[in-house]
This record gives structure tokens, C-alpha cells and sequence, in this order.
């Protein structure tokens, strides 16, 4: 197992030097200039001369990548471009409130798609079924900013009963973090549900019919029995490698999400950095995404062998 996670990490080297090349290469071949940007329309020629200069925004852009490249070896990935702030510093003000937005949606998710899913495989081709098909595919199939902008209208709006956006930590004030949280935690977590309750309904459809399930009933066991205590475990491998595949997903709506919300996020981070042409925080931020999607898909290989023993790596 060690020597497989130890691979595993080696092979992820290949996959964020692609990921950090074609992300340099996108952002600078995009039209804008930082430099303009700070300093104005009126900005004289020297003045941007000597900004870029400062910068080193002056140099092509291989040296520009390598130079990155060897800092971000080092442990530095640069300064933003109009805080000066480091990259690492920024992104981890920011990590704190997209971690438990991640969490609260990977909650909701998890709660409302395994049961729908339980559910609409025992009362397969009933309503129930059809109804909480219909719910999967509707939180699937709505894009993440609309359900947002419904729900600020509908539960703000309308109804009153929550903030529409904004952000409290939660050791400042965990009521008013919770209120501030619910909407956008939905609004991530509802597609989730519904794809985890896809797989969890067709993986249980198929490992009901299989020997063991009816061997297991044959010997005496209940149906509840027979499908909680036997059925339920060898169906949630696929929907486990579902979740740990989606955990990067959830991160990358977040993005817009956090916008909607008014979130002081990384995606909201990377959003501003974007109409700013802040080349090092988008570098570091998309660097740091592409980062933990790999390493939640180790999580799930590590997860899935624990959950069966026949899977040896």
C-alpha cells in the first residue's frame, strides 16, 4: 500500500506540470494588462515600462514560466500582482471558507443521495422511484448560479429567512454562520445528491439481484436485514469513488458559488484575480485546485481498499 501511494504521488509531478504550463501559457496569451489595470488609462509609457520591469513582466514568457516554475520548487508561488500579498499567504486567509462550504455541501449531498437513492432501488419503477429520479435529475441537470440566484430570491427575498449573502466565521457568531451558509452549501450540494443517488440506486439495483443478497434472504434474514446489513456496503463502492471523485467538482463550483454568495473564498479569490489579470494568485489558485483533486482521488483508492478486503494494491 505504501509503495502504491508512494507511486501514486510520483505520477501526480507529470499532471500538475501540465496543469501549471497550460494555465501560464491560457493567462498570458488572454487580452489585458495587469500593469494597465493598476496604473491607469493615463499611465505614461515609462512609468508601465518601469512597472513591468519591476515585475518582471518585462521578460518572455519562458523565462517568465521557468522563473515561476523554480520558486514554486522552493515553496514560493510569488506575490499577487496589486496586494503584493504572497500567493500561499492569500490562498490560505481564503481556504478556511471554502473548506467548510465543501463540507456542508459534501453533508447535504451524502444525506439526501444515499437514502433517495436506497429508497428508489427497493421501490423500483413505483412513484417513489420515479419521483426521486426526477429530483436527481433535476438537481443535476440545474446550473449552480441560477439555483442560487432563485434561492436569494425566493428565501430572501420573498420569505425573509435567511441572509442573502456575506460571511461570519463561525467561532465569531455559529448561528449567523449556519444562516449565511445554508443557501450556497444547497446550492453546491444539490447536484451532488443527485448524482450520488443515480449511482447509489443503480449499484443497489445490481447487488440485490446478485447470489449472496438471496442467499442471505433463503437462510431467513428480513428484506431490511438483508438489504442494510449486506446489500447497502457492497453497493456503496461505486458511490464512494463517485464522492471522492466529485470532492474536486465541488470545489470548482465553488467558484461561482462563492461569487453569488459574496463568499470571501479562494473562488471568489480567483474570480476577482481574473477581471484583475492577476497572473501569480490565478497560477496558484488553479495549482492548488488541480492539487487537491488528485489527492482526493487518492483518499478514495485508500477508502475503496478498506471497504473491500479483495482489493489489494
Amino acid at each position: 500500500m505504501n509503495r502504491y501511494i508512494v507511486g501514486k504521488l510520483i505520477g501526480t509531478i507529470p499532471v500538475l506540470l501540465l496543469v501549471s504550463l497550460l494555465t501560464f501559457l491560457m493567462i498570458h496569451l488572454t487580452p489585458g494588462d495587469p500593469v494597465r489595470l493598476m496604473l491607469g488609462e493615463d499611465a505614461t509609457k515609462e512609468s508601465i515600462a518601469a512597472l513591468n520591469q519591476k515585475l518582471g513582466l518585462d521578460q518572455s514568457l519562458p523565462v517568465q514560466y521557468l522563473r515561476w516554475l523554480g520558486n514554486l520548487l522552493t515553496g514560493d508561488m510569488g506575490q499577487s500582482i496589486r496586494s503584493r500579498q504572497p500567493v500561499l499567504e492569500a490562498i490560505g486567509e481564503r481556504l478556511p471558507v471554502t473548506i467548510e462550504l465543501s463540507i456542508l455541501s459534501m453533508i447535504i449531498g451524502v444525506a439526501l443521495g444515499i437514502p433517495t437513492g436506497i429508497i428508489a432501488a427497493i421501490r423500483r419503477n413505483s412513484t417513489t422511484d420515479v419521483m426521486s429520479t426526477t429530483l436527481a435529475l433535476t438537481g443535476i441537470s440545474i446550473p449552480n448560479f441560477f439555483l442560487g440566484i432563485m434561492m436569494i430570491l425566493v428565501f430572501s427575498e420573498w420569505l425573509g429567512w435567511l441572509p442573502p449573502s456575506g460571511y461570519i466565521p463561525i467561532r465569531e457568531d455559529p448561528v449567523q454562520n449556519l444562516k449565511l451558509m445554508v443557501m450556497p452549501a444547497f446550492t453546491l450540494g444539490t447536484a451532488l445528491a443527485g448524482t450520488i443517488s443515480r449511482m447509489m440506486r443503480s449499484s443497489l439495483l445490481e447487488v440485490l439481484s446478485a447470489d449472496f443478497v438471496r442467499t442471505a434472504r433463503a437462510k431467513g434474514l428480513s428484506d431490511r436485514s438483508a438489504i442494510l446489513g449486506h446489500a447497502v456496503k457492497n453497493a456503496m463502492l461505486p458511490v464512494v469513488t463517485i464522492i471522492g471523485l466529485q470532492t474536486g467538482a465541488v470545489l470548482g463550483g465553488a467558484i461561482l458559488t462563492e461569487t453569488i454568495f459574496a463568499l470571501p473564498g479562494i473562488g471568489r479569490l480567483v474570480v476577482d484575480s481574473i477581471f484583475a489579470r492577476d497572473f501569480p494568485i490565478i497560477q496558484g489558485v488553479i495549482l492548488f485546485l488541480a492539487l487537491m483533486r488528485v489527492l482526493s482521488s487518492l483518499v478514495t483508492d485508500f477508502i475503496y481498499a478498506r471497504l473491500d478486503p479483495r482489493i489489494s494494491y
